[in-house]
């Protein structure tokens, strides 16, 4: 049974998710993971240009896929770093192949990942499923005390949970386990770029000052 510490810890983030799943009815794409408020900018491993570099591919990617393709696709753009995660359903290999070219033409996209599958539609239920277990994976993140959570960003797409990320090999190890574990999740991609525990160091957040009263 879910504690009400971790129901807590949950919640916001299930609201953030379901604000993001709100076009969940529609055709049009969804981008999950592309919202950067103030204060997680601070504690993102990404510069802030290219974090905004990042949301700037989403959103023109997205666009250029519902100008190319409409409606008889439903594609979800996520970038980290420049690298693009294509995930959702189309009809027929032209039409993956096609939104793969369409995206590979905006700016600034350094790599694709083409994980689009040859399905129909995916219904509400699968999506708000995933918006779910997306969340739970979140707050797993959250809690695990040995790891920054808003250094990943993590995708769900029909059971299969995506991380991203620039990260250790043992934060990248940590945060697998924790999404394997995670209820809901059948498969775990790993899509992060691994550094240092010596390149980590300047990553790190700065503890804030302290005031010391006179």
């Amino acid at each position: 049974m879910t504690s009400k510490l971790t129901t807590r810890r949950l919640l916001p983030i299930l609201l953030l998710s379901a604000s993001l799943g709100g076009a969940l009815s529609a055709c049009a794409p969804i981008i999950i993971g592309g919202v950067v408020m103030g204060s997680l900018m601070v504690s993102d491993r990404r510069t802030a240009g290219t974090q905004i570099e990042d949301e700037g591919i989403e959103l023109r990617a997205s666009s250029r896929i519902r100008e190319n393709l409409g409606d008889r696709v439903h594609v979800n753009v996520t970038s980290y770093n420049r690298q693009v995660l294509l995930t959702g359903e189309v009809p027929n290999a032209q039409d993956k192949q096609l939104v793969e070219q369409v995206v590979g033409r905006v700016d600034n996209v350094r790599s694709i990942v083409n994980d689009l599958a040859l399905l129909g539609h995916s219904t509400l239920t699968q999506r708000s499923s995933d918006v779910l277990v997306t969340g739970k994976v979140r707050a797993g993140l959250v809690d695990a005390k040995d790891l920054y959570a808003n250094a990943f960003k993590v995708v769900t797409e029909r059971g299969t949970t995506y991380l991203m990320g620039r990260v250790t090999q043992r934060e990248a190890n940590r945060a697998t386990d924790i999404a394997r574990a995670t209820g809901g999740v059948q498969k775990v991609v790993r899509l992060m770029e691994i550094i240092s525990e010596e390149e980590l160091q300047p990553l790190l957040p700065k503890p804030a000052p302290v005031e010391v009263k006179k």
